[in-house]
């Protein structure tokens, strides 16, 4: 019996190529997957990054809150002016959280760090790079916490508002601190108030 041999590079018998059809088949399952997909992931992503953003002021307060009930005397959070060495507190009627802040214990009770009169730095938020913007609308530049917990804000509630880069509503958080030292955060889709 005579042995076929098949010339090298040749397939092997049953093997055969992809033919054009289902390449295009396979590409538009994967574009289709793609356009579903990426949305999906950007959403995901700035969204996971406005909640971290929120979440480090709120963390930030709550613990100038605690800790100057635990020392006794007044803890402040301050916009931070962060062209100065050392940092220092932005100007009166600064806005801008999301140019980071300072939380420092308040010797004075003033609302603005002097490590002259005793002020201490406890933590400090940089900038943020996002571009994201987190402003309030009553030009608060400072929030001081008293022994007692309660907040010396100037306003009766000091809302803070955390919009994306792109200023899509989606995206939007609200940050309410009332006098009393409560806190509490919202979206845009749950608050309509939150804009």
């Amino acid at each position: 019996m005579c042995e076929q041999r098949r010339a090298p590079g040749a397939p092997a018998s049953g093997q055969r190529g992809v033919t054009l059809f289902e390449l295009v088949i396979v590409m538009l399952i994967i574009a289709i997957l793609a356009g579903i997909g990426i949305p999906t992931y950007q959403y995901v992503t700035t969204s996971s990054r406005m909640s971290a953003e929120l979440n480090a002021l709120l963390g930030d307060l709550q613990y100038a809150r605690s800790e100057a009930v635990r020392q006794g005397q007044a803890v402040s959070v301050c916009i931070a002016d962060q062209t100065t060495s050392p940092y220092s507190c932005a100007a009166s009627g600064s806005e801008n959280w999301d140019q980071g802040w300072l939380v420092f214990s308040d010797v004075g009770g003033t609302k603005n760090y002097d490590s002259g009169a005793g002020d201490e730095i406890l933590r400090v938020q940089n900038a943020f790079s996002s571009g994201d913007t987190f402003t309030d609308g009553d030009n608060v530049n400072a929030v001081s916490f008293n022994r007692d917990g309660f907040a010396n804000l100037g306003v009766s509630q000091l809302t803070l508002t955390l919009k994306d880069k792109s200023d899509d509503a989606q995206y939007t958080r609200c940050l309410y601190l009332s006098q009393s030292g409560m806190m509490t955060t919202a979206m845009h889709s749950t608050d309509a108030n939150c804009t």
